[in-house]
């Protein structure tokens, strides 16, 4: 049986560091994976009782609305409070230890509250939420690189307008250091003057190959 005594024995250098931050919280209409055929080949399902898996799955939704996300506090009052179950009937559940909603579920340490807090965790649940996490940042680079070229497009179409050749604006050197120059003296937004001004500074450093402007 997990106990709360049983985890505030142990020093914290036993405990591993839960990975997520309490800063961290799950972007709105997050997909968090469950795939049935992992529950349904394993032991919770094959062992526990329908009602301890309904409140397993329970806990796990649970889990991902707390601080930080995936974890469940090591406290019987707060996750009876949190299943909306009588105290005495949770504790007989908790009392089932490996056929019980606990099952699997860990102490682990919780960096950023004070010297840290013991509570639950789950590999699986912690598992999918950072599988969410890492699809979120992927997302948001992607966005960043296709800004990053849209804006790097529109540079090109500016310099033609102003004046170069296709053959002049296909050289991508070229095209990168006066990108550069612009990103580092050019604040706001970018006229025809701004990039006559750029081709006039890539003409004093002799950035165009001879011949070509």
């Amino acid at each position: 049986m997990i106990t709360a005594r049983h985890h505030h024995l142990a020093t914290t250098s036993e405990l591993a560091e839960y990975p997520i931050s309490r800063e961290e919280r799950l972007p709105e209409l997050a997909f968090v994976k469950w795939i049935p055929s992992r529950w349904l080949n394993s032991s919770g399902h094959l062992k526990c009782t329908y009602e301890v898996q309904g409140i397993s799955r329970a806990l796990f939704d649970i889990a991902t609305a707390q601080s930080p996300i995936g974890t469940l506090p090591d406290d019987d009052e707060e996750l009876a409070k949190l299943l909306r179950i009588d105290l005495g009937h949770w504790r007989a559940l908790r009392a089932l230890g490996e056929r019980g909603p606990l099952r699997n579920w860990g102490p682990c340490m919780c960096l950023g509250k004070g010297n840290g807090e013991v509570r639950l965790y789950h590999r699986v649940v912690t598992e999918q939420l950072l599988d969410v996490l890492n699809r979120r940042e992927a997302r948001e680079l992607s966005k960043e690189s296709q800004a990053e070229v849209k804006r790097f497009q529109r540079m090109i179409e500016g310099l033609r307008k102003a004046g170069l050749s296709d053959e002049v604006c296909a050289d991508g050197i070229l095209m990168t250091r006066i990108d550069r120059w612009l990103k580092e003296n050019c604040i706001g937004n970018r006229t025809g003057l701004v990039y006559l001004r750029a081709i006039e500074h890539a003409h004093r450093e002799g950035w165009f190959r001879a011949g070509r402007a």
